[in-house]
């Protein structure tokens, strides 16, 4: 009996050793599977960047080219303290280089009052920059540093033909993170804001594209990386997805009086307006093809000058208060009124001592006024 169970023991042995030496078993293999339930992560099917978007390219190439031309900007203002004592103040912003000679674009209130103002390029290197040229009715600043080399610039598009919708980019340094960029979409056009200083700023790019303090002065761009507007302001203390941008064209005006050596000295839209047309012109007895209702025309202005009506009474339609019974503007030098913010486009291409010539549709007859632009009146400086 003990020699059959040593026999079987022996041949139990020779088995497992002869399957061992001629199977490749692997203890890992073995217990992958295991292993595989027990993972509390995978891993992507692709690695390293590969796989982006178009939009995503889009979006980093033009952050690489433009971040090198976007700057920031440290202006010290000397302030008094209640025993008026004097202490340096300083507020931080953004803005871009428009040549390679170092010309920059930004925010009049970005170096307002300011007794220095420091530069710092996206290498690190800084230069004390001085003020060429200012716009405060626009919010806008030619400032010029004195770099050792040819510097990186961004291109300047065209805000006249923005599309509510479209792709925007924001590159700036908000609370002093700098080079930040953030990406949304023009949310709206012609809106009119309170700027700093409770200042009136009419026409202005709507865009949920993040911008937050810091971000004043520097770019909105479009997915070809052309600079269609200055962020220049927000809703509120902070971000909240509406944020306003002075459109490009307007800053393309003030350089033109630069490069001509003209003072800059803008006329301002001197009347509130809603825009009508359709079904709601023919219920108030307007012409279906619409135009700009004047609501109101502000004292001492161009519009006031020349004689534009405003409303003379006020109607609920709907959950909007509507003032009827002014001129509604149909044409601007001859060209048809065909969106809110006609007037302020074509008022911010011209100077004081220009004219234009309104078409208004007042009692049933269209007239022809000229407007003569004044200097605006301190109700809208």
């Amino acid at each position: 009996m003990r020699v059959r169970t040593f026999l079987i023991a022996m041949l139990m042995t020779l088995c497992f050793v002869w399957l061992t030496s001629r199977a490749n078993w692997n203890i890992r293999d073995m217990a992958s599977p295991l292993l595989r339930r027990a993972s509390t992560w995978s891993n992507p099917t692709q690695v390293h960047g590969a796989g982006l978007t178009v939009e995503e390219q889009n979006n980093i190439d033009i952050y690489k080219s433009a971040r090198l031309a976007t700057v920031y900007i440290t202006s010290t203002a000397v302030r008094r303290d209640f025993f008026f004592q004097p202490y340096a103040q300083q507020s931080i912003g953004s803005g871009f280089l428009i040549n390679d000679d170092g010309f920059i674009l930004t925010n009049f209130h970005v170096i307002s009052g300011s007794s220095r103002i420091q530069v710092t390029l996206q290498d690190q290197t800084q230069y004390f920059a001085r003020a060429l040229d200012t716009d405060r009715s626009d919010d806008l600043a030619l400032i010029k540093i004195a770099p050792k080399r040819k510097q990186e610039f961004l291109r300047l598009g065209d805000s006249d033909h923005l599309q509510v919708g479209q792709k925007v980019l924001a590159i700036g340094n908000p609370f002093g993170l700098e080079g930040t960029l953030t990406v949304g979409v023009v949310s709206s056009i012609g809106r009119s804001i309170q700027g700093e200083n409770d200042q009136r700023l009419e026409g202005m790019i709507q865009t949920d594209a993040a911008i937050n303090g810091g971000n004043s002065g520097g770019p909105l761009l479009d997915s070809s990386g052309n600079v269609i507007g200055i962020n220049t302001a927000i809703l509120g203390q902070t971000n909240m997805g509406i944020g306003f941008a002075l459109p490009i064209n307007r800053a393309k005006a003030l350089l033109s009086d630069y490069q001509a050596g003209r003072i800059t000295e803008r006329p301002k839209v001197g009347v509130t307006t809603e825009f009508v047309a359709g079904d709601l012109a023919e219920a108030l007895g307007l012409p279906r093809r619409g135009g700009l209702l004047v609501q109101r025309v502000i004292r001492g202005s161009s519009e006031d000058m020349a004689g534009i009506r405003g409303a003379r009474e006020i109607v609920d339609i709907g959950n909007v208060e509507l003032g009827i019974g002014g001129d509604l503007i149909i044409a601007i030098d001859g060209q048809p009124v065909t969106r809110e913010d006609a007037l302020v486009r074509a008022i911010a291409n011209r100077r004081v001592g220009d004219t234009i010539t309104l078409t208004v549709y007042r009692n049933g007859r269209t007239l022809q006024i000229p407007v003569k632009l004044l200097r605006p009146p301190a109700d809208l400086s």
